[in-house]
């Protein structure tokens, strides 16, 4: 048997974090058994969808480096199969035509929301009405569900599920284990509406089977669904395949994941935080799913040991500062071409000069180190594209004294001798200069990075020199070092 999974987004707003996940662990099941993984846009909803959203998850899936092995499937351009396999459930006796309407059924609900209020305000309700608020709680079951029975003539009709009379569905579930629900405590849902469209259960069913999914993962809102779709595999005939419901992913205060959490959106991840792909699908897999204590795992190796049954069934929690720890060790591994091209798609670079962008490629390889986004990374780097005069403010400004002014404009004199303008060489100025002072260099450095970098996070002083230049650094420097008598 080929496994194939597939991720079916619903193109009603963006790419969600969990959504992400739910994909990483499609793709990599389909990787470790040499199977394949496809990609299918749930588009029933035809008010909610939109085009946008549609070109939003792509975008992120590919960005993600989850892309289908085949073109993605439009779940709208299938409505005339979904039809067609809701008549022949009709014919095989798994449903029926139902001419009960959604007002009828919203009067049950308000019926049992009546009684309900009633016993809540009275403390008990009459054996009559205790027994018909029960019978109203149950799943419907319409009176048409007896097939022998003749429909209204001329009557809108919806097809509808019939759901067997006695028993128990069992899913035996890679995460949820071993789950059953008697068939009495199941709905039984509308396949065709009255327009004959179908609706989104009987579309995920037909498509999956005709896709060839062998192993549905998705969350565990999802899993009361399984127990609603299973019927309709069992009414056709076909073989179910297996499922895996992963637990969502939560909040680091243990709450469901939401805005208030910060960024729950894939392209937030990418444009507003600065994270690589790569770091995303590691932290991603360690969100619900281990090998050991490992935290640092190559694709290869999740391709390797990935299987569903070591997925997590407790709910796993966001943590912002071990995403930066595992991104941090994959921009330090970066290539420093493709990091600075990352870099230099993102709004702050794109409006710099291309001067202060050579300056910014050179200090590549020092800045990466120290940065765990390219948020920081640009916030390391802004010391190399500041205007002069640099800003001075609060403790920087007071470290600007008189004897400061003074040792900054000796210092000049020093480091006018350097020849080979390379941060080994002004290291040995600076430790001449201090030597021959008789200071230490904390009596020299820190103002020195002030003038330079206006205090902003930047790296050692000698490496600073040497990524501004010459030319930059003595200006800054200049621009506050005593001049005249």
């Amino acid at each position: 048997m080929t496994v194939v999974t597939r991720f079916a987004p619903s193109p009603t707003g963006y790419l969600h974090i969990g959504g992400a996940r739910t994909a990483l662990f499609c793709w990599l099941y389909a990787r470790a058994k040499g199977g394949k993984f496809l990609l299918r846009i749930e588009d029933t909803d035809k008010e909610r969808s939109t085009q946008a959203a549609i070109d939003a998850i792509l975008d992120g899936l590919n960005w993600l480096g989850l892309g289908g092995d085949e073109p993605p499937v439009l779940q709208s351009t299938r409505a005339a199969r979904h039809a067609e396999v809701a008549h022949e459930l009709v014919k095989r006796g798994a449903a029926y035509h139902c001419p009960v309407t959604a007002e009828e059924l919203q009067a049950r609900r308000d019926e049992a929301e009546a009684l309900q209020k009633k016993k809540a305000a009275e403390g008990s309700l009459s054996a009559s009405d205790q027994s018909r608020m029960e019978d109203l709680l149950k799943p419907f079951r319409s009176p048409w569900r007896d097939l022998s029975k003749p429909l209204p003539p001329g009557a809108p009709t919806v097809v509808r599920l019939r759901m067997p009379d006695v028993g128990d569905l069992v899913v035996s579930d890679h995460v949820q284990g071993t789950v059953s629900r008697a068939y009495a405590d199941l709905d039984e849902l509308v396949l065709l509406r009255s327009d004959g469209s179908p609706t989104y259960m009987l579309a995920v069913v037909v498509d999956d089977h005709d896709m060839g999914v062998t192993h549905v993962v998705r969350g565990d809102d999802h899993f009361l669904n399984t127990f609603r779709q299973l019927p309709i595999y069992h009414g056709m005939g076909w073989p179910a395949p297996e499922y895996a419901h992963v637990p969502l992913i939560h909040g680091p205060d243990g709450k469901k994941l939401s805005k208030r959490h910060g960024a729950t959106a894939v392209d937030e991840y990418r444009d507003a935080l600065g994270y690589l792909p790569e770091a995303m699908r590691n932290y991603l897999l360690r969100l619900g799913w281990s090998h050991g204590d490992d935290e640092i795992i190559s694709d290869s190796q999740a391709i390797e040991w990935f299987d569903l049954d070591a997925l997590n069934k407790a709910p796993a929690r966001l943590d912002f500062a071990k995403l930066d720890s595992v991104n941090k060790h994959y921009i330090a591994l970066a290539d420093d071409d493709r990091l600075f091209a990352l870099w230099s798609a993102r709004p702050e670079a794109r409006k710099l000069s291309d001067m202060e962008r050579g300056r910014i490629r050179t200090a590549v390889p020092a800045l990466k180190s120290r940065s765990a986004n390219l948020v920081q990374f640009s916030e390391r780097a802004r010391f190399l594209t500041d205007l002069r005069p640099i800003q001075l403010e609060g403790k920087s400004a007071a470290l600007l004294t008189d004897e400061a002014r003074s040792r900054l404009s000796a210092l000049l004199e020093a480091l006018a001798g350097v020849n080979d303008w390379a941060e080994s060489a002004i290291k040995v100025a600076l430790t001449q200069y201090c030597d021959q002072n008789g200071i230490s260099m904390g009596k020299i450095g820190p103002v020195l990075r002030a003038v330079l970098t206006g205090g902003a996070p930047a790296p050692d002083i000698a490496l600073v020199l040497a990524l501004l230049g010459r030319n930059e650094a003595f200006a800054r420097m200049g621009d506050y070092a005593r001049t005249g008598g």
